[in-house]
């Protein structure tokens, strides 16, 4: 790998550079495999390969499965409670139980996330959070897992394409709580002081990530850098009035660039009269606390030849100024029928829950949710919202895949287990030819993890996995077959 020399001189004099090392890091090591695991779904990883338990496991650990050809070490990410280290990249494409949402697979240094809202936030709160450029959803989900159920996130993504791909994974987590948008960032300054924390992932050169995306090293150049370093002070000038006073501001890159990093705090700190906010990293001394060179703002840098992932850049900020509130007329969704709700409520785990059309379709809502999503509803392109049903026709319920991966789905809905072969001929939305102790619609099942719905007849079975979703390349990997 051969590092632009401009792009290592732009690095010297920063704050825990050392170009010897992080040369050799770059020519010598792979980017580490690590996955955070859903705790809404188990604490199993995948029994194909690997047993991962949520509770922190000290030092590094072998598991065995005598099913599998394959023996996977894990260790935990040390900043992140339900992150790990994988000791090699199995075929992840082909294991059910990753399209089944009990994991995903992200880069290290980024679940740092955590911590800010661990070490700044009261989590047993309600919190309305916005995650302001969220695709593909590593940092959404992550963010659902911490929140309270009564919490609101809003996962907003500008490119229309790459919000299919944030829906996706956000009802792959099973989440009840989170509404999908598509907006360019001024949009939200309709909705002033409306968040208790937003987190702005911005995008940027991708220095960070080198060793993982080889074309990132040939589209940097110091050019692209200012670019992206005035998009980045664009996207938060026009979020910022959504933060409510006193509320807190994660700004993240993957640059390694003090145009993205250092000079976007002083940026924050003095033109936008954000005050920064110091994180605990004792317990993590390779992580590099840095220093901005006006205003002397922390922020946190991530080396890969100091840390286990790759580079990484984080700092907070608490918002000193108050918004004008502004006055929004709420939508007034149409409910559902008395009827359709008792048919629907057959199919659910609690009784709890509004139920409303929207774009056609029948979607779930708690009743707080409900309410916040009147308020934005007419002022934010919602692409996605609490839980999709689906439709009730002829007084039967036509099920959505969102809600087979959901956590509100009754257990005693009719189930079909698959074993591998036809977990893998599922997800590709094959035929199956499988015995099913009833007809009509039902989940199918692996390893006890619902993976989506089929629909029963006399004498065939209907595949009813999204094709928009479905696997398309052939399997050419045996770690996960017995």
């Amino acid at each position: 790998m051969k590092l632009p020399e401009k792009f290592l001189q732009s690095l010297e004099g920063l704050a825990g550079f050392d170009m010897e090392a992080f040369i050799n890091v770059h020519e010598q090591s792979a980017a580490p495999v690590s996955i955070r695991i859903n705790p809404a779904k188990g604490s199993v990883v995948s029994s194909e390969w690997s047993m991962v338990n949520t509770q922190p496991i000290i030092g590094e650990t072998e598991v065995k499965d005598t099913d599998s050809p394959l023996t996977i070490h894990h260790s935990p990410i040390p900043w992140c409670s339900t992150g790990f280290y994988l000791s090699q990249r199995p075929s992840f494409t082909f294991d059910p139980l990753f399209h089944a949402g009990l994991y995903y697979v992200q880069e290290a240094s980024s679940m740092f996330l955590e911590q800010p809202f661990k070490q700044l936030l009261d989590l047993q709160q309600p919190l309305k959070v916005l995650d302001l450029c969220a695709a593909p959803g590593g940092k959404s989900t992550h963010i659902q897992s911490l929140l309270s159920k009564e919490s609101l996130l809003v996962s907003n993504e500008v490119i229309k394409q790459r919000s299919y791909v944030l829906s996706d994974n956000i009802i792959k987590w099973g989440c009840q709580n989170v509404i999908v948008t598509n907006n360019d960032p001024k949009a939200f300054q309709k909705l002033p002081g409306y968040f208790d924390v937003m987190v702005v992932d911005a995008p940027c050169s991708g220095s960070g990530l080198f060793r993982k995306d080889k074309e990132a090293i040939e589209e940097w150049s110091p050019n692209n850098v200012q670019l992206c370093s005035q998009r980045q002070q664009r996207i938060l000038a026009d979020a910022l009035p959504a933060l409510k006073q006193d509320g807190l501001l994660i700004y993240s890159t993957c640059s390694y660039s003090a145009e993205e990093d250092e000079q976007i705090i002083d940026w924050l700190v003095g033109e936008m009269d954000m005050e920064n906010v110091a994180l605990q990293t004792e317990n993590w001394p390779d992580i590099v606390q840095t220093a901005s060179p006006l205003t002397h703002s922390i922020g946190y840098r991530f080396y890969p030849d100091k840390i286990k992932g790759e580079g990484f850049f984080l700092a907070c900020f608490r918002k000193k100024e108050k918004e004008q509130a502004s006055k929004i007329r709420p939508s007034k969704p149409e409910a559902v029928s008395a009827k359709e709700k008792s048919l629907i409520e057959e199919w659910t785990t609690t009784k709890d829950l509004s139920f409303i059309y929207y774009r056609d379709e029948i979607i779930a809502l708690s009743p707080h949710l409900l309410q916040e999503f009147s308020v934005l509803q007419p002022v934010l392109n919602i692409q996605y919202a609490g839980v999709r049903i689906g439709s009730v026709l002829k007084d039967k319920v036509v099920p959505q895949h969102a809600f087979s991966q959901s956590t509100i789905l009754s257990s005693a809905i009719p189930a079909t287990k698959l074993i591998y072969e036809d977990a893998i001929k599922y997800l590709q939305r094959q035929d199956l030819v499988i015995e099913t102790a009833t007809t009509g619609w039902q989940v199918v099942r692996y390893k006890n993890h619902s993976l989506g719905w089929i629909n029963a007849l006399k004498n065939r079975v209907n595949n009813y996995y999204p094709k928009e979703i479905r696997i398309l390349k052939a399997q050419n990997n045996i770690a996960f077959k017995k």
